[in-house]
């Protein structure tokens, strides 16, 4: 009974992280696509060139349905041609694209979300840093691992913001899960990542 009591807040604190953060709505639901016009042919040349910035703005416009008809596997294409260069709003704009899917037309992929969210993460994204905590411990994209976890939602919890008390909660509450020596290993491994990546 108390493990399902834990299973559902994490569930619900999944839930409260990962709603659709950038204007489109989640898989399933539609959008007006009888927008008239295209996009920006300025945009559209600079997004060809490879500007990471105009990449995630056209994708933007295929997600919604902005000027063109409402495509998911172009967004993504958008998305992804600026995740690759390590936009780290091209990473999140993928990542909650395959959290959420596209209806019939794009599969959700939680797989592909999380290793999005990843690279987010290892960045220093603190929203990023923050899902992946939630994913890790309820074993949603990834393996369920109450060290890893812990490990994310620590970093995000020390990063001063509007959710840094949340992440401090969710750390607590799954801290309570793993051993003296896991938290050692933690933390030394979360000195390194700091060091390496001073805020």
């Amino acid at each position: 009974m108390r493990m399902r009591r834990k299973r559902f807040i994490l569930a619900l604190i999944l839930d409260m992280a990962l709603t659709p953060a950038f204007g489109w709505p989640a898989g399933g639901q539609t959008v007006d696509t009888q927008s008239t016009g295209a996009i920006d042919g300025a945009l559209l040349a600079k997004a060809n060139a490879g500007d990471a910035p105009s990449q995630v703005l056209v994708g933007e416009s295929y997600a919604a349905g902005k000027g063109v008809g409402q495509d998911y596997s172009q967004a993504a294409d958008w998305y992804r041609k600026a995740a690759e260069q390590g936009s780290i709003p091209g990473q999140l704009h993928l990542a909650a694209l395959y959290r959420d899917g596209g209806g019939k037309r794009f599969a959700r992929d939680m797989v592909q979300a999380a290793a999005w969210y990843r690279k987010a993460a290892e960045q220093g994204d603190v929203g990023a840093q923050a899902t992946l905590g939630v994913l890790y411990s309820i074993g949603q994209g990834v393996p369920h691992s109450d060290v890893e976890a812990y490990y994310w939602l620590d970093l995000a919890s020390q990063v001063k913001g509007p959710n840094q008390e949340k992440y401090a909660a969710n750390r607590q509450m799954i801290g309570t899960h793993i051993t003296a020596d896991e938290l050692a290993d933690v933390q030394e491994r979360e000195a390194k990542w700091l060091a390496a990546h001073p805020r």
